[in-house]
């Protein structure tokens, strides 16, 4: 099964990572990629407490992910590979854009610098010029808060 999802959601793991997208896709590990909770067994406990028993949690940075990539890719088990922000989750994608390839911008949540895309989208023009330069290397890029919802292409979101 391997990774069954890539998302950005500054949130990281909370319940509809856990619920929405965890139940209907069977998952049983998420790999939480973070620089700051990787070094924080605090933060790290905090969120072992929003996952359900069975179901694994990793933390790594973006060194270690770029190495667990494929061993995650190919688990038996099916995973979600988190991260809190665009610039981390095209770190992975330019180091694995084999692997790392469909992303999903799930809550990337309002800030002053920020503008509203979508309800749960927001984004500032850096942010912007990253996803159109991850577009144009080819990665498949879409806003999806929960997969009951449908997904919306970036061309959509940065028409």
């Amino acid at each position: 099964m391997g990774v069954a999802l890539y998302r950005v959601d500054d949130r990281l793991v909370h319940g509809q990572v856990v619920i929405g997208w965890g139940r209907p896709l069977g998952v049983r590990f998420i790999a939480l990629v973070d620089p700051a909770v990787r070094a924080s067994s605090w933060e790290q406990d905090l969120y072992r407490m929003a996952v359900p028993d069975g179901v694994e949690v990793f933390f790594a940075d973006v060194a270690e992910a770029i190495t667990l990539l494929p061993e995650w890719e190919a688990d038996r088990r099916a995973g979600v590979v988190i991260t809190g922000d665009l610039e981390t989750m095209a770190a992975l994608y330019t180091a694995r854009p084999d692997l790392v390839n469909r992303i999903n911008l799930g809550g990337i949540h309002h800030r002053a610098d920020r503008t509203e895309r979508l309800r749960y989208l927001y984004l500032a023009p850096e942010e912007e010029a990253l996803l159109r330069r991850l577009d144009a290397a080819g990665a498949e890029l879409s806003a999806q808060d929960l997969p009951t919802t449908p997904a919306v292409p970036l061309d959509e979101i940065l028409p």
